[in-house]
């Protein structure tokens, strides 16, 4: 199934660690991104148990109501199913994505990362909706992190695969033209959502206009 999930350049991805690191409650997080006008949504949390992520993919379900707005999971396909959400997002180390999709059934969608070129290759091949790849910079927000692609990695990978391509790690508004560029339908970020003289919303803005 070929997804038309990328209906937006922009893939926020909120981390819960991130979250509360910085002192954000969620509910006032989604809300930003909602007014900015944030289509793709995924949620993270390495850490909570699965009361907490429902809890706060309930929140997330709630804020994002009506917005057109698709919500994904990350890792945990069976809460995916659970909080009605509109997907899952699957690592190297999680489930396969021909398992994710027996959990979450031929409608939702499944993302998976990649960070190699046979991974990429492999991604293709799945049953995968999209291939995520990276991290293209350095990046702080995943300590496991594994090597920097480059925008030489995006372009390799698009010209990989004919899924829907999302760049992942490092980018900033600064550089988030370049990684399109080479080839990424969509970037996603975490930390760059987060501006000391900025709102999120604002900067979900900014990063929208520049990436039309």
């Amino acid at each position: 199934m070929q997804s038309p999930l990328i209906v937006s350049r922009l893939y926020a991805i909120v981390d819960a660690e991130v979250l509360a690191a910085r002192g954000v409650a969620l509910a006032d997080f989604a809300r930003d991104l909602r007014a900015a006008g944030v289509t793709l949504l995924q949620y993270r949390d390495k850490n909570g148990s699965p009361q907490e992520v429902l809890r706060a993919a309930s929140i997330l379900r709630e804020t994002m109501s009506g917005s057109g707005c698709r919500l994904i999971l990350n890792d945990r396909a069976d809460l995916a199913v659970l909080a009605n959400f509109d997907g899952v997002h699957v690592g190297q180390g999680d489930l396969s994505p021909a398992d994710a999709r027996r959990v979450v059934g031929p409608a939702r969608i499944v993302g998976v990362s990649t960070h190699t070129d046979d991974q990429a290759r492999i991604a293709d091949e799945s049953c995968a909706d999209y291939i995520a790849m990276g991290p293209v910079f350095a990046t702080g927000t995943k300590p496991d992190a594994a090597a920097v692609v480059g925008l030489e990695g995006v372009r390799r990978a698009r010209a990989l695969t004919r899924k829907p391509l999302v760049a992942i790690g490092g980018i900033t508004r600064a550089n988030a033209r370049s990684v399109i560029d080479a080839g990424a339908d969509s970037i996603a970020v975490i930390s760059a959502l987060f501006d000391a003289h900025e709102s999120p919303d604002q900067v979900a803005r900014d990063f929208l206009a520049r990436l039309r």
